[in-house]
């Protein structure tokens, strides 16, 4: 890949330094290709989070923190001329990822790693080393997008709504994203794996992973059980209770059940069951039909805005996981505490994932669900 202009004369002297983390798939290959591209003076970083021989099971296509997938984000770097270096994030990563998944399970909980992941690690640390480094921002391949009006800056949704992640970007602070690039966020996935054709990138076909990295193939509770044993108070197995409060069944651990799931119980019924609830004081999991999932109101906690607050608008959207389109609601405070109620009931509303409020395309701040109150 050519640079153009050239390293020497005044026009580099005008460009900044970015850290660009590079998981070693198409996406974060093409970020930091990108801003070679616009002359910026790049660094790229590969974080080592966990090693799968430690976990127990091969890593899945397109999963991160594999010896391949490092080896790719060297390539690429050594192709863009740019330095790389790996970090070595094991011990935070397990402090302010794993453990805080293991822990949100035992619960009863659903949590969504990723949050905690761009928080604590992406951002974190990255910033931290792009201190070190003597960067300005710090850039990954997400699909999103950072607008800048003086000290105005604004999370936006990407161009792609098929591949948009701004519901995982949430709990980046104001000042963090000030420091943000995200390359990416004005193209689409086809229009990226077509540049990384053209640049001749090894990795531009690779499959996206649909999984979470550190988990084998959707098991949550095997990580329970490798991290704390069967002794864990989810892994016991307990009552199911229908939504008339008699017992109908005995699940096999609560962990591994989230709400809305539909299969599992071994209950045979002449309608479809669903887990409406669960109750980790006793241990129990309640299942009910369909129309038992729906409900409107619910309370969010550890909230961070990405506006002032007392600018919200009095009608939201609301993101209440990473597939949901986002439903009108409106939001209320009380005694530091928010509730967010939807004008029409959502489905499966869930304790542990993310309510991400939006305006129009904007991100206007997010938080835990904590409970659902109807």
């Amino acid at each position: 890949m050519s640079r153009s202009p050239g390293r020497s004369g005044a026009f580099f002297m005008t460009k900044k330094k970015v850290l660009v983390g590079l998981s070693g798939g198409v996406d974060s290959s093409m970020a930091a290709a990108l801003l070679v591209e616009q002359g910026y003076d790049v660094v790229g970083i590969t974080l080592k989070l966990y090693d799968y021989d430690e976990l127990g099971f091969a890593p899945p296509d397109g999963g991160c923190c594999s010896i391949d997938l490092i080896n790719d984000a060297r390539s690429i770097c050594a192709r863009l001329e740019i330095p790389h270096y790996v970090i070595d994030l094991r011990e935070s990563f397990e402090k302010n990822v794993i453990e805080d998944f293991i822990e949100s399970y035992s619960r009863g909980r659903t949590p969504n790693p990723c949050i905690n992941c761009n928080r604590y690690i992406k951002w974190g640390e990255m910033l931290r080393t792009a201190d070190k480094l003597g960067c300005e921002f710090v850039a990954t391949g997400h699909y999103a997008r950072i607008t800048r009006d003086g000290k105005d800056v604004r999370l936006l949704k990407s161009l792609d709504p098929a591949k948009d992640q701004s519901y995982a970007l949430w709990g980046i602070t104001k000042e963090a994203l000030a420091r943000t690039m995200f390359p990416i966020g004005d193209f689409s996935k086809p229009d990226i794996r077509e540049k990384a054709n053209q640049l001749g990138f090894r990795n531009a076909n690779r499959p996206d992973s649909q999984e979470i990295c550190f988990v084998p193939a959707g098991d949550y509770a095997s990580i329970v059980h490798k991290k704390r044993g069967l002794a864990d108070r989810s892994l016991k197995p307990g009552p199911i209770y229908d939504t008339d409060g008699e017992i109908i069944g005995e699940h096999k651990g609560y962990a591994y059940y989230t709400i809305g799931q539909r299969r599992g119980f071994g209950i045979s019924s002449d309608t479809p069951l669903y887990v409406t609830k669960i109750d980790p004081e006793n241990g129990s999991i309640t299942v009910g039909r369909k129309e038992h999932l729906m409900s409107r109101a619910f309370s969010v906690i550890d909230i961070n805005w990405l506006i002032d607050p007392q600018d919200l608008p009095e009608q939201v959207d609301i993101k209440i996981r990473y597939r949901h389109d986002g439903n009108p609601a409106h939001v209320a405070f009380s005694d530091n505490n928010l509730t967010a109620t939807f004008i029409e009931p959502q489905r499966a509303i869930t304790p542990g994932q993310s309510a991400v409020f939006y305006d129009g395309d904007r991100v206007l701040g997010g938080g835990i669900i904590d409970k659902v109150l109807d």
